[in-house]
């Protein structure tokens, strides 16, 4: 079976699975679902644990061997197979089928696969882990989904969360819930159990926000141009390449620039998405964007793309960052209002 992680708890009570799969980019929800795991096993007499370490250099045949082996210092014992690059391989594959077609009771198959793509989530392999398993994806949680998380863990952190803490937390600890989880952790250390105001926050907060370059472009087209100044100052001050940042902003508004076209000449843009791989999710939040961004507007930004790109490569004046911040607003407002001694 499939299951999100916020699922796995009352499925472990139930009872185990023989194998469990785990796999997703998501590092503290994989963590936090492999320690449920590990510690139910041991509720159940699961005393000794094995790892594997699958490198590129794996004998797969361990794995058989692993689950065949009388245990010296339990009945029960939990293997933990960890594919580190996320691919099984033939060998790979042929051994965790060969498990999954006699599971021994007295065993219980932990892999941890967090560099597993969803294309090989159609395997073979992957499959049959799944009809007698259970499997967990763990992705990041969008930032309708964090606060709420949040408010269940300060409530069970032994707090009584008033008006706008959950968002602030969000919005200091956005995309990163390792670090939300350590500050509420600190909350715990600096604040007795009971009412938590703004003002216990305020001051004791690290901004632990993080931002991928893919969050720039997203709230450009959501139209939120006080995000899209904070997800730059942010990756400016992480050290991200402004090469990079251009990189994405000019992806974007080529894109873009293609649809508009499609859709000035009356024909249907889906050639365009399918090209650049649009999942139907993001084509509506496209759509929606393109009501406010002319093609005469695009076409100039990407002008404004090779401008920074010069002053990039110190081929022109100015202040890279300031140029990405100008296209950037622009592409969030629908329009180009260019600071003086930039232009």
């Amino acid at each position: 079976m499939q299951l999100r992680f916020n699922q796995l708890p009352g499925q472990l009570s139930r009872g185990l699975a023989p194998v469990y799969l785990l796999c997703g980019d998501e590092p503290y929800q994989l963590g936090e679902a492999a320690r449920l795991i590990r510690e139910q096993a041991r509720r159940k007499g699961f005393d000794e644990r094995e790892i594997l370490d699958a490198d590129g250099n794996f004998d797969w045949n361990l794995l058989a061997a692993s689950a065949d082996a009388m245990s010296l210092f339990s009945a029960r014992k939990l293997i933990e197979l960890r594919i580190g690059g996320g691919k099984l391989g033939k060998d790979g594959g042929a051994a965790v089928r060969a498990y999954c077609a006699r599971p021994c009771p007295d065993n219980l198959l932990l892999i941890l696969a967090p560099g597993l793509e969803r294309k090989d989530l159609q395997t073979q392999w992957a499959k049959t882990v799944e009809s007698i398993g259970v499997l967990v994806q763990v992705w990041p949680m969008k930032e309708k989904e964090l606060e709420p998380w949040l408010g269940q863990r300060l409530q069970a952190a032994g707090f009584q969360a008033g008006p706008g803490v959950a968002a602030l937390l969000t919005e200091r600890a956005e995309g990163n819930l390792l670090a939300a989880v350590q500050e509420i952790e600190k909350l715990r250390l600096l604040h007795e159990p009971g009412p938590l105001t703004l003002d216990d926050l305020l001051g004791n907060l690290a901004d632990s926000a993080r931002f991928d370059l893919f969050a720039l472009t997203d709230a450009a087209l959501a139209g939120d141009r006080a995000r899209v100044q904070r997800v730059l100052s942010v990756l400016r001050g992480e050290g991200t390449a402004d090469a990079l940042v251009l990189w994405v902003l000019a992806r974007e508004l080529r894109m873009l620039a293609e649809i508009a076209g499609a859709i000035a000449r009356r024909t249907s843009p889906e050639p365009v998405f399918a090209a650049h791989r649009v999942p139907r999710p993001r084509q509506e939040v496209i759509a929606r964007a393109l009501r406010r961004l002319s093609p005469a507007l695009l076409h100039r930004l990407l002008r404004e793309c090779l401008k920074a790109d010069l002053t990039i490569k110190g081929l022109a004046p100015g202040d890279p960052w300031q140029r990405l911040g100008v296209i950037a607003d622009a592409l969030s407002a629908g329009s180009v209002q260019v600071p003086v001694g930039i232009a």
